[in-house]
């Protein structure tokens, strides 16, 4: 029986993969890697390029999770984990966090180009425009943030805004040349395309039910199989308490998912596409609310949105994503959306992502924070690294213990109004 993935944009476009089969009996492998998304399947192409044999456990199929239903914008820099905090925070492994977080645009694309994955892939830059004189200040913070650190960050201001984006909506802002947009479930597929290729052994329709560290290996139970590794990788982050929730409960219950909103617009004419946004972009704004959009490949607007309460919430989404578009855009007018989808990222209480040693040989990350594509990519080969014998000191792995909300069902349930708080939050003016 096929796995349903979400009628979103990405499963009516990306190429078509056919399912691996579950694991049955007992296997033995180096790495054994949980999930087939980004982070997973990155791990898994790196392992066996350091020569390791790799098994991945996906409990439904390649991208089926949020690696396939993402907005696909490839941005380099956290949403408010700053360099300096970094490294502040985790020292000399927080310094190469810094890198790693800096360099995850280039990683992503030049794994790309590497295999030729046929992704929809533009490296055509990602801009946070400010939407608030106040935000510009924010901007050159960041910018300078970066620029200490050796990254190409730039400060646009208003004209230059305007002219990047066809409106005069915003008020300067962050550029960053590395960044770019992909079709995220197109990617995924690649990546396990090219894992297969090298190697790897995935098995879908296939959940882990449960790890335990015995004596020197790795004991991965699924509903019909046993795997036995060296070495182990939970790459799960968002969904990692949704389809085995006995999995890894402390970690699952350290963030709290919350369900992210894409769609897309019909096609935009050429006229139009060429006044806006004519240089291709991805783009996220500097609200807490968050405005965000680029162009896919056949020119459609790919946006979203989100909204509080449980009634009617795809509709209500939808008008408020058309109804921002038209707002920042009036010759646009307010676009019909042909696709609307929905996922969860991974939130916690800082936006820090975090990293987990699971035991000997065992490795786990968690919170991406709405900015998985790339950090995922980057973080999965790091893992990959990590589990394939390279010293952790020369790795961007800063290492730290869960820690569950406390009341996580409630947590999770009232999460959704927070956008309330950061609505408030958008009409007050930066003063830095």
């Amino acid at each position: 029986m096929a796995v349903e993935f979400p009628k979103s944009l990405w499963a009516a476009t990306a190429p078509e993969r056919p399912l691996s089969s579950p694991l049955q009996g007992v296997e033995e492998t180096d790495v054994a890697i949980i999930g087939a998304g980004f982070t997973g399947l990155s791990a898994a192409i790196e392992a066996r390029k350091r020569g390791h044999a790799t098994t991945v456990i996906e409990g439904k199929a390649a991208g089926w999770g949020a690696s396939g239903r993402n907005n696909g914008q490839v941005i380099p820099i956290l949403t408010s984990a700053e360099p300096d905090v970094w490294v502040s925070r985790y020292g000399d492994a927080g310094k190469r966090m810094v890198r790693l977080i800096g360099n995850s645009g280039d990683v992503l694309f030049d794994l790309v180009r590497e295999f030729g994955m046929q992704a929809e892939a533009e490296q055509s830059g990602w801009f946070q425009p400010a939407h608030s004189p106040g935000r510009v200040k924010l901007s050159q913070k960041r910018v300078d943030a970066w620029q200490r650190y050796g990254f190409p960050a730039e400060l646009k201001d208003a004209q230059a805004c305007a002219d990047i984006l066809g409106s005069e909506f915003w008020h300067g802002g962050m550029y960053n040349p590395t960044g770019g947009h992909i079709n995220p479930l197109a990617l995924a597929r690649e990546m396990a395309r090219v894992a297969e290729h090298l190697g790897a052994v995935i098995h879908e329709e296939n959940p882990a039910t449960s790890f335990e560290r015995v004596g020197s290996q790795w004991i991965i139970k699924t509903p019909e199989g046993t795997l036995k590794a060296r070495a182990l990788i939970m790459a799960s982050n968002a969904y990692t308490g949704e389809l085995a929730p006995r999995l890894a409960p402390r970690i699952a219950r350290s963030i709290v998912p919350v369900l992210s909103w894409q769609m897309a617009t019909e096609p935009v004419g050429d006229n139009l596409r060429q006044k806006l946004l004519p240089g291709r972009q991805a783009v996220s704004d500097t609200r807490g609310d968050l405005r965000f959009f680029r162009y896919d490949a056949r020119n459609r607007l790919i946006t979203g949105g989100a909204v509080i309460g449980s009634i009617d919430v795809a509709n209500r989404v939808r008008r408020k994503a058309a109804t921002n578009l038209a707002e920042a855009f009036p010759e646009l007018g307010v676009p019909e959306m042909t696709h609307v989808w929905s996922g969860y990222i991974g939130m916690n209480w800082d936006r820090f992502p975090r990293v987990h040693r699971l035991g000997p040989d065992g490795w786990a990350w968690i919170g991406c924070n709405g900015r998985g594509v790339a950090l995922g990519t980057s973080l999965g080969r790091e893992l990959a690294r990590a589990a394939t014998g390279q010293p952790e000191d020369e790795l961007a792995l800063p290492v730290t213990e869960p820690h569950p909300f406390p009341m996580h069902g409630i947590v999770r349930r009232v999460a959704p109004t927070y956008l309330t708080w950061l609505k408030r939050q958008d009409h007050k003016e930066i003063n830095l």
